[in-house]
């Protein structure tokens, strides 16, 4: 069975540091954020669910090999975003990596003194 939004979401919401939850590109994009900046995209409307996640470049082009529901990011900069459809073709525990990875890379992006509070 697919993963479903309420799973995603609460993963997301524990995630460390200032998680907020928000729909800036209209009410079926949901995005989370942590300190501001965006680390999670989905369309809740989508089915299957798809999900946009920042990726380090050279990971991202291994996924992108592996599965083939992981894709370059839709409507974001390739070389840091992919797409990941969640069509069960993933495990659940990979696709939860997937997106701890993804607010790992936007936290290391944050400044110094905001990163180490998060430690």
């Amino acid at each position: 069975m697919p993963l479903k939004i309420d799973t995603i979401r609460e993963f997301c919401l524990h995630l460390k540091g200032d998680i907020t939850e928000e729909f800036p590109f209209g009410e079926d994009v949901l995005v989370f954020k942590v300190h501001g900046k965006i680390f999670l995209l989905t369309r809740i409307e989508h089915y299957p669910l798809a999900l946009n996640l920042k990726c380090d470049p050279e990971h991202a082009i291994e996924l992108r090999e592996r599965y083939e529901s992981v894709e370059p990011g839709y409507h974001m900069h390739k070389k840091y975003w992919n797409t990941v459809t969640l069509d069960d073709t993933i495990p659940y525990a990979e696709v939860m990596t997937m997106i701890a990875h993804s607010h790992e890379q936007v936290v290391n992006g944050l400044p110094r003194k905001l990163r180490e509070t998060l430690l």
